[in-house]
């Protein structure tokens, strides 16, 4: 069981990182700066830190740290990936990132631990991607045309970029595509390209060398050389820098890159999945996307439809998420009434499968032992 430090001085954020990691299978100790060292660190054999960043030297304890921080900024994000920071995720927190992110550290940690030359150790065996991704619901003609389109593709490493609005589920279909593909058993890589700072998208996506920075303190290995022979998730495309998508049509082009601060070129072998919730050829007309890039990405483009255009998954999707709440709230799951199921169908939904998860779990905690139409326009 991985083993998560949490240093954080407010006590409702520490109860709520608490109870959601050990729901989802780690082990927290919770403690004070002061409380803890590097010995102490290495004598518990904490796989990485969760810390609020107010002491400023997370990277002394010599475990790998993620910065939770109500105050986010350019300059903080810049601060805290230069000091070693393997994230840097402000509040309210996305769950989904910081999960992923805490895998992404310990089976990282698991690929690079040292074998005894004596005995060998029995390998845990990693958690796969289908224990992590939720399915697909909805029967609609245009979501069963999406599962489709995954169904054909996945076997293929043909690139695709995933098109749709906010919240629709687009990182859902790329970790189908991901589950269902040859690639399976490799890293499911995913990078947010929107909320890292130009300066740092190079050292973030193709890692850096010892010394090639200030604060440098180690070699790092980027997002292309993590997903090695997985799937590498570009989220937000549409919002990467121009600098940036030259750097990454390279690699795309050469399936090499190059670490910050090296001369030395590494071949990797990774499949690109992108997504966006921009239309990617007005950006182009408007001189903010490569086209030469675009062509790159699109050999396939699967279209996530929004909401309010399979209206009738909504009922499943209802349930879906009660059963899901049910569990994390740990409260008993709840009827909803034909009416109620019905003024929820003809809600407008602007943002998406995201905001009806959102509505389902204030009407399963502010509501009675049914969930009404009076609930659904008292709350919604």
């Amino acid at each position: 069981m991985a083993k998560v430090l949490i240093l954080e001085q407010s006590k409702s954020m520490r109860n709520t990182l608490r109870e959601r990691l050990e729901f989802e299978g780690f082990a927290t100790t919770v403690a004070r700066r002061d409380e803890v060292s590097e010995s102490v660190c290495a004598r518990r054999g904490y796989d990485a830190i969760l810390s609020d960043g107010s002491s400023g030297d997370e990277a002394a304890l010599g475990v790998p740290f993620i910065i939770v921080t109500p105050s986010g900024s350019i300059d903080g994000a810049v601060m805290a990936v230069k000091s070693g920071a393997e994230d840097y995720i402000t509040t309210p927190v996305d769950m989904n990132r910081l999960l992923s992110t805490l895998r992404r550290i310990v089976e990282r940690d698991e690929d690079e631990s040292p074998q005894s030359a004596i005995s060998v150790p029995i390998a845990k065996p990693k958690r796969k991607v289908s224990d992590r991704a939720e399915q697909i619901v909805g029967s609609s003609a245009v979501i069963e045309h999406v599962r489709s389109l995954i169904d054909r593709v996945a076997p293929s490493d043909a690139r695709v970029l995933i098109m749709g609005e906010n919240g629709t589920g687009k990182e859902l279909v790329a970790r189908w595509l991901h589950e269902k593909s040859n690639r399976a058993a490799g890293p499911f890589v995913e990078v947010n390209c929107a909320a890292i700072p130009s300066e740092l998208i190079e050292s973030e996506l193709f890692g850096h060398e010892r010394g090639a920075f200030t604060s440098a303190i180690k070699q790092r290995k980027g997002k292309f050389e993590q997903a090695n022979g997985g799937t590498l998730f570009m989220d937000e495309i549409g919002d990467m820098s121009l600098s940036a998508q030259a750097k990454v049509l390279r690699a795309l082009q050469e399936s090499k890159i190059s670490r910050v601060g090296s001369d030395k070129d590494v071949t990797v072998d990774v499949r690109v999945v992108a997504a966006t919730n921009k239309d990617i050829k007005a950006e182009i007309a408007k001189g903010n996307f490569r086209e030469d890039l675009y062509h790159r990405l699109s050999v396939i483009v699967i279209k996530v439809p929004p909401l309010r255009e399979r209206a009738d998954d909504i009922p499943a999707l209802v349930y879906h998420f009660i059963e899901i709440i049910a569990a994390e709230q740990h409260i008993a799951p709840k009827e909803v009434d034909d009416d109620a199921m019905e003024a929820l169908k003809s809600m407008p939904w602007t943002g998406n499968i995201r905001e009806l998860r959102n509505v389902v779990e204030r009407l399963m905690i502010l509501s009675g032992e049914r969930i009404t139409r009076r609930d659904v326009e008292s709350y919604c």
